[in-house]
């Protein structure tokens, strides 16, 4: 059984994230963990006047309850009926607390809703989203607000033809394909400049043919000095419901995308989730092998 983990703070962002993770959960047929994130200062105040063991017994059972209740608030099914447990954490940072609990449970995905919709603005600010996709040992899901679950059906991988880190991921994300009978979309934004792009695209189809048994994978490069702007428009184009990328720590397409220099030009990202994996992180690579 895989678990997909979905960190809340009980936010409005948080509700769609719940609501879209309970959604995949049972497409996948795997165990959903609702997580909370706590530390004791924001429960307990300034003044202790109980023994520790009964203010930390006392400030889970809080937590847990309130976890509870926000779900059987914003989740339509009833919680018995559904493969849900819940898990309060203690730890003075969020990052670190939902890092233990995606590695503890052996997490396959972890799910984050984001403040507003400008993803890549957030990524970019280094937040609570940014950190965990540096230091997960799984996806990340980052779910836009106001997002209401959409059958995936289109599946967009941007690479940039690193092959070894590309064939790894993507082997992990035809098998969420297949559970959804969805189509992977491969594309290459480069500038006008670097014309070998088609030729690349050919010998990493035929890297990927040899490696991945899903057929249902299209392939295309895109020319434009405008990466972002193409991206934008190319994911309207193809009906996109999920974005993946590969994150890198210096090259590659997702820092073309994401670089700083590009913060003023931004417009809002959309509303479609975006998960990410850091290349980095590959000897952890095992959490979708079932």
């Amino acid at each position: 059984m895989k678990n997909i983990l979905i960190a809340t703070d009980y936010s409005t962002n948080a509700i769609t994230a719940l609501k879209y993770a309970s959604t995949l959960s049972k497409k996948l047929n795997a165990t959903l963990v609702v997580t909370h994130v706590f530390d004791y200062p924001t429960v307990l105040g300034d003044i202790v006047d109980e023994p520790f063991p009964q203010l930390e017994i006392d400030a889970f059972k809080t937590h847990y309850s309130k976890l509870k209740d926000f779900c059987k608030q914003n989740l339509e099914d009833n919680l018995q009926e559904m493969n849900i447990s819940f898990e309060v954490v203690e730890n003075k940072s969020v990052v670190k607390g939902i890092i233990s609990k995606a590695k503890e449970i052996d997490a396959f995905i972890i799910v984050v809703g984001m403040k507003g919709t400008s993803l890549l603005k957030e990524i970019i600010m280094g937040n609570t989203t940014r950190k965990l996709i540096d230091k997960a040992p799984c996806f990340v899901l980052a779910i836009p607000e106001n997002t209401s679950y959409k059958e995936i059906k289109t599946i967009v991988y941007a690479t940039d033809f690193e092959v070894n880190p590309d064939i790894e991921v993507l082997q992990n994300v035809s098998i969420l394909a297949k559970a959804f009978k969805a189509k992977i979309q491969v594309v290459h934004i480069v500038t006008k400049k670097e014309y070998a792009g088609d030729s690349q695209m050919e010998w990493f189809k035929e890297m990927l043919e040899k490696k991945i048994e899903y057929k249902n994978i299209a392939f295309e490069v895109l020319f434009s000095d405008t990466i972002f702007e193409t991206l934008k428009v190319y994911l309207g184009d193809v009906n996109a419901d999920l974005v993946v990328m590969l994150e890198r720590d210096e090259f590659g397409f997702f820092n073309k995308i994401f670089h700083r220099d590009l913060v003023k030009k931004m417009e809002v990202y959309g509303q479609i989730p975006l998960m990410s994996f850091n290349e980095n992180n590959f000897e952890l690579l095992h959490f979708l092998d079932f």
